[in-house]
């Protein structure tokens, strides 16, 4: 605290005794080793309208934090594979934290009015987020899956490769299920080698398998707190689809979407959708 009467300064931090690398010599600079010139040069407005930056701002930085998800969820996964719950906690209570990030930038989009998008809506063409791969990736892993849905892909061979192997492979969900067998609860054996590019269909034994987590869990402390943070993300995904489908309802109404879809009422779809079904059925038998 500044003693009374002692004028407040404003002069500048002095670093005379900051050892600071003035001369990097060899080594990369900050703006080097975060590839800045590729990443602050990829804003490229296809109008001269102010808003079309902070629309392709936001979206960009989306996919930057859907990237992060998917890498999570991946090493997630692995663990899963191994009976290895510790990292998985941690992965999973980061992707939770990422997914808030992704919900708050639908706030700052929303700051954009009708007509200021329509100023630029038009440039977009068929472009759309029901485009973005990563997104669809995500949900795969997770698994909610629908083998229609890579369709939209087929003109990129890569992401439409990888895309099949994901819809092909076992889901977050499918590797927790095949845990909870391994530690001899009673998981149905068509659950745990099934058609992994099929949708998930919910499962009374799988939600007794839960309960049964629930009313044991000092027994099975790890996966209790693995189906709570199962939940969370689940939860937290949700949210994020309603501040979507709010932000587009604010912004273009009931229009249909650039992508082909019916705008709103897709997306209030996909509002039903739960990734853990069994996890949301147990609250009602505890």
């Amino acid at each position: 605290m500044s003693k009374p009467n002692q004028p407040l300064t404003h002069a500048a931090i002095d670093i005379s005794n900051e050892p600071v690398h003035w001369d990097l010599g060899n080594s990369k600079s900050y703006s080097e080793y975060l590839h800045l010139d590729k990443l602050l040069s990829a804003q490229q407005p296809n109008t001269f309208e102010h808003d079309e930056m902070l629309f392709i701002t936001i979206h960009q930085a989306s996919e930057l934090w859907l990237k992060l998800c998917i890498h999570e969820i991946t090493a997630a996964m692995k663990h899963i594979q191994r009976d290895n719950l510790g990292p998985v906690d941690k992965s999973l209570t980061r992707m939770a934290r990422i997914q808030t990030q992704l919900t708050q930038s639908w706030d700052v989009l929303a700051t954009m009015t009708p007509m200021e998008y329509s100023a630029f809506r038009n440039a977009l063409g068929k472009a759309s987020g029901f485009q973005s791969f990563q997104y669809r990736m995500l949900e795969f892993l997770i698994g909610n899956k629908n083998p229609g849905l890579i369709e939209v892909f087929k003109r990129q061979s890569e992401p439409y490769a990888t895309l099949q192997r994901i819809l092909n492979s076992p889901s977050l969900y499918d590797e927790v299920l095949a845990l909870l067998s391994r530690r001899g609860f009673g998981i149905p054996s068509d659950y745990l080698d099934r058609s992994w590019s099929e949708p998930y269909r919910a499962n009374k034994q799988v939600a007794a398998a839960w309960l049964a987590v629930y009313h044991n869990r000092e027994e099975h402390w790890d996966l209790y707190e693995l189906a709570e943070k199962l939940v969370d993300l689940d939860h937290q995904f949700q949210l994020w689809r309603f501040s979507h489908m709010k932000t587009v309802e604010r912004i273009i109404g009931y229009k249909r979407g650039t992508g082909g879809t019916s705008g709103v009422s897709y997306l209030n779809k996909a509002l039903e959708l739960r990734f853990f079904p069994e996890l949301w059925s147990v609250r009602t038998s505890m």
